[in-house]
């Protein structure tokens, strides 16, 4: 059985800063959520399951938005429900005040999403379960609606990709690849992050009609690239520049900082490129890895055929089939010691570690542009499903030309450093230290 081996406090290497919140796994002993839903945590297969999910939804958004600059303007009422459990969208939560008085509430912070949107009383829909007290913008001082004419109402385009009716208030509209959602009022509202941060008249969706999503949480962070992401509306105070560690197991803790607060200095930076013009994904260049030193033999134009971007939601990488090939068949060749698992219908490396007190894991790194290297941390290398099947944390595409996901399993303890501002994506290793 785990136990949280983390306190109240940030990683030693935030103490100092003001503007971080204290990251756990969703589902770890340190969340809340986990604490009051113990029934409801997701077995390994489930994680995968849902991790599927959330890619194929990735690469059916992506290809929309490549696809055609068109957006359906559709009724609020004609969207379908469908239960949104195997999204799996978000992993990791932070806890933020909104309202006044502040009300705290537990969202999970996603990379892969411009809106932040908590659920909302009354619910005029279906509302799934979640553990903190829903929000009720009756009772704070300082919440408003957007007018459905607005500039501001009329942005929301570019971050949903559905434009809904409305007469008076604005309404907002979130549709994932399942067909779940989260339908309500775009508002604005005083969020606090930390008390010396606060952020008066923040916009957010104030969801009345939300179908099962984030089991457990508040709702979502969107930390995307839209101009009404987190980072752009606190651009003026932090210079849109955020970063986050992710911890190296559920039963430790990581930090979501914002602002240039003090980067590591051993930060090395790559250029973000443009994955489509519609996409909050932020694009990365993957040019190489190596396993053990020994670097694999997969032309560039492997990885450029797809593209890559980096993402908080997913939890294994993903890989061009050509690329990952190379990555399996070069490990398996250095661990060809270790006796070989059955595969799972997504993870196809696997090791049985049942009669060893150790083992010796082969080095992994990647290579992105400007020849930056990136090792994985051990912690980022295998999914443990049990000691009898221990996998590689990587999986293949279904061709070459969709576009690679480098995910959250392989990000654990790196500082992940967002200049969305300088365009630019920074790695540090060690990072929750």
């Amino acid at each position: 059985v785990l136990e949280c081996i983390c306190d109240a406090r940030l990683p030693l290497s935030e103490l100092n800063k003001k503007s971080s919140l204290r990251v756990v796994h969703k589902h770890g002993p340190c969340s809340q959520l986990h604490r009051q839903d113990k029934a409801n945590i997701p077995t390994d297969a489930e994680i995968l399951r849902q991790d599927e999910a959330r890619v194929k939804s990735i690469h059916l958004k992506l290809a929309r938005s490549s696809g055609s600059s068109n957006v359906d303007q559709i009724d609020a009422t004609n969207l379908p429900a469908k239960d949104g459990s195997v999204v799996g969208s978000g992993n990791y939560v932070v806890t933020v005040g909104l309202g006044t008085p502040k009300k705290d509430l537990t969202l999970i912070f996603d990379t892969g999403s411009d809106i932040t949107w908590t659920q909302c009383q009354p619910c005029a829909g279906s509302c799934y379960q979640q553990q903190d007290p829903v929000f009720a913008p009756s009772q704070s001082s300082t919440y408003s609606n957007i007018s459905c004419n607005s500039t501001t109402c009329n942005s929301l385009t570019s971050a949903t990709g559905t434009k809904l009716r409305c007469s008076s208030a604005c309404v907002y509209g979130i549709q994932y690849g399942d067909m779940s959602f989260s339908i309500g009022l775009f508002a604005k509202e005083t969020l606090t992050l930390t008390s010396s941060d606060v952020f008066k008249d923040f916009l957010f969706g104030c969801g009345q009609n939300n179908q099962g999503l984030f089991r457990g949480a508040a709702g979502l962070i969107g930390l995307g690239r839209d101009k009404l992401s987190l980072p752009s509306q606190t651009a003026l105070k932090y210079k849109g520049v955020f970063s986050y560690c992710l911890p190296s197991s559920a039963s430790s803790t990581g930090f979501l900082s914002f602002g240039d607060t003090g980067a590591s200095k051993s930060v090395k930076f790559i250029t973000l490129s443009t994955v489509s013009q519609r996409s909050a994904f932020y694009g990365i260049d993957i040019t190489g890895i190596s396993v053990g030193g020994q670097k694999l033999s997969i032309a560039a134009s492997v990885f450029t055929a797809g593209g890559a971007i980096i993402d908080s939601g997913t939890v294994i990488t993903r890989l061009p089939p050509t690329a990952y090939a190379a990555l399996s068949s070069e490990f398996k060749k250095q661990m060809s010691q270790y006796p070989m698992a059955p595969a799972s219908k997504l993870l196809d490396t696997c090791y049985n570690f049942t009669k060893y007190s150790s083992v010796n894991v082969p080095k992994i790194s990647f290579f992105f542009s400007g020849s930056v290297e990136v090792p994985i941390a051990a912690e980022g290398i295998f999914f443990v499903r049990s000691i009898s099947q221990v996998c590689l944390a990587f999986a293949r595409n279904d061709n070459d030309t969709d576009i690679g996901i480098f995910g959250n399993t392989q990000q654990k303890t790196l500082q992940v450093v967002y200049d969305v501002a300088g365009g630019r994506l920074g790695f540090a290793t060690g990072g929750c230290t």
